[in-house]
């Protein structure tokens, strides 16, 4: 059996003070159309701050950054981190990006079925769900193809750009992931 963390395309790993700059890069790029606001600019050293208090932190009340690392190159590609992590309720959330130049190749769905079979077959969690931003279309897309289903609209939740936008909650159990992603579930056959 392989490492739990590693999928075809990218590694899931915590995050490592070195991963700053490449943060700190991010950060500075507006990416209208896929956040919910413009950020001021911040430093490097403030975000080498985040980079090591993050490369220190435990595994605390099931909420963790992982960092997306491409197998071929080495090189980081984004972040998913937990939230809202309800172990009595087996309830959990995330928020992920992926650097521009490495969208659109399956980084992202790779990296949702990684933390959500570790949560599911490890930690016993029932359900995940994820906010996602109605003018973020590729989200959307991804979350639907992963086959979340929309279980609400907050209407004008988020401003940016000038405009008010909703928020769309999408859900995922623990059953539709099994049967959709079968070749992610561990058995000890």
């Amino acid at each position: 059996m392989g490492n739990s963390w590693d999928g075809s395309l990218i590694r899931l790993r915590a995050v490592e003070a070195a991963d700053a700059e490449a943060h700190w890069r991010f950060n500075g790029t507006d990416d209208y159309g896929l956040i919910d606001r413009v950020y001021p600019p911040g430093s490097l050293a403030r975000v080498q701050e985040w980079a090591t208090r993050r490369s220190l932190a435990a595994f605390d009340d099931g909420t963790y950054a992982f960092q997306m690392e491409s197998i071929a190159t080495g090189e980081l590609v984004g972040g998913i981190a937990t939230h809202d992590c309800d172990a009595r309720t087996g309830v959990l959330s995330y928020g992920l990006h992926v650097f521009e130049e490495h969208r659109g190749k399956g980084h992202a769905k790779e990296a949702i079925c990684l933390v959500l079979r570790y949560y599911f077959q490890e930690l016993r969690y029932q359900k995940a769900n994820a906010g996602v931003y109605s003018f973020n279309e590729p989200s959307i897309r991804l979350h639907e193809s992963l086959g979340f289903q929309l279980e609400g609209r907050l209407r004008r939740n988020v401003y940016t750009s000038g405009e008010f936008f909703d928020l769309l909650w999408y859900g995922l159990t623990v059953e539709e992931f099994r049967e959709r992603h079968a070749s992610y579930w561990r058995t000890t056959d």
